[in-house]
């Protein structure tokens, strides 16, 4: 493993810690929340109201603005060792591959206006006791799943658990909880078909969806394998309605993927049951300039960008998202955008 990879996982690790932590943070605050006099409606979308999330102005997690903060360094961390969880893919366990450094595994994301609670696995499997809790989308999705899966592990290593995985769908029972998380890989949640002149995306298609529902937890994501062409792409044409096409700007066809997806949202998920999370879009780590570094790219960084904004910005999918995206929360339906990394590099999915 060269060092340009390294410094990738060592993003990416980062990045993982802080969506988990955001991702049980999160879950907590909505179950505080009244949805009555914290929120206030700003906008609408697909004819529904949508509201935003006003700051209550005390500390804790309730009204604590997540996203704007710093990384510190924790020496408690790190929360698990790699190379002790089962569920962890050999190639993001940086130290069995050579990596020399560890302050990498030291890093916590500290908001401004509050402290994170540290993870404590027993106490998330007790208040998702009975729960089903599932991952879609690309590797993004697979390093959250594992992140959680290791956590959780670390926090109880002797619970007796369930471990399958088949046809793109992975699951870990913790029996002795009755929480199941699972991982379903579909990098662009609309469907690849094959059809007589070869692999089609369907931009109005998701037939996988069949497999979401009824969970207590969706959490969400899809933009870095619309970018893919030539032969790292995995479909042959595009289809959009009946227009098929060998190809199309990609920004407006994820755009109507994103589309399909809100509508399968809307169609196909009891807001009484369950909660729908959507990670934001990462921005590229292939260009230095991007984040004040002289480097050509992400080979050789140390340390995590300050600060709670990337340096240039939102990415254009990010924008093309918030047009779908219901941003916030509204009453009954609670549907989070999430813009986790923006202060990060991203990671090679």
């Amino acid at each position: 493993m060269d060092f340009g990879y390294q410094s990738k996982i060592f993003l990416l690790l980062l990045l993982l810690v802080l969506q988990v932590q955001v991702l049980v943070a999160e879950t907590q605050v909505l179950s505080l929340s009244t949805y009555s006099s914290n929120f206030s409606v700003s906008s609408s979308l697909r004819g529904r109201r949508v509201v935003k999330r006003k700051t209550v102005g005390r500390r804790g997690l309730l009204g604590c603005d997540l996203y704007k903060g710093r990384w510190i360094v924790d020496n408690s961390y790190p929360v698990y060792v790699a190379s002790s969880c089962p569920y962890i893919d050999s190639e993001f366990d940086c130290l069995k591959h050579g990596r020399s450094d560890t302050q990498y595994l030291k890093y916590a994301w500290k908001p401004d206006t509050c402290d994170l609670p540290r993870f404590n696995g027993v106490n998330l499997l007790n208040k998702w006791r009975g729960k089903e809790v599932m991952f879609v989308g690309d590797s993004l999705s697979l390093n959250q799943w594992e992140s959680l899966a290791c956590l959780l592990h670390a926090s109880v290593p002797n619970s007796k658990a369930t471990f399958l995985r088949r046809d793109g769908l992975t699951s870990l029972a913790f029996q002795d909880y009755g929480v199941t998380i699972y991982l379903y890989r579909t990098p662009y949640l609309v469907d690849i078909q094959r059809q007589s002149i070869g692999n089609v995306l369907n931009l109005n298609s998701i037939q996988g969806g069949d497999t979401w529902k009824g969970m207590d937890v969706l959490v969400f994501n899809s933009w870095h394998w619309w970018t893919h062409t030539g032969d790292l792409q995995p479909f042959d044409y595009i289809q959009d309605g009946s227009t098929i096409t060998k190809d199309m700007d990609r920004l407006a066809a994820y755009y109507k993927g994103m589309s399909t997806w809100g509508r399968w949202v809307d169609l196909n998920v009891d807001p009484s049951k369950t909660k729908v999370f959507f990670q934001g879009i990462s921005p590229t780590h292939y260009m230095g300039k991007e984040w004040g570094s002289s480097s050509r790219n992400c080979y050789g960084e140390l340390q995590p960008i300050e600060g709670s904004s990337y340096p240039t910005g939102l990415p254009e999918a990010q924008i093309v998202l918030n047009k779908v995206l219901i941003i916030g929360v509204f009453p009954g339906y609670p549907i989070l955008g999430t813009n986790l990394c923006m202060h990060l590099s991203s990671h090679d999915q």
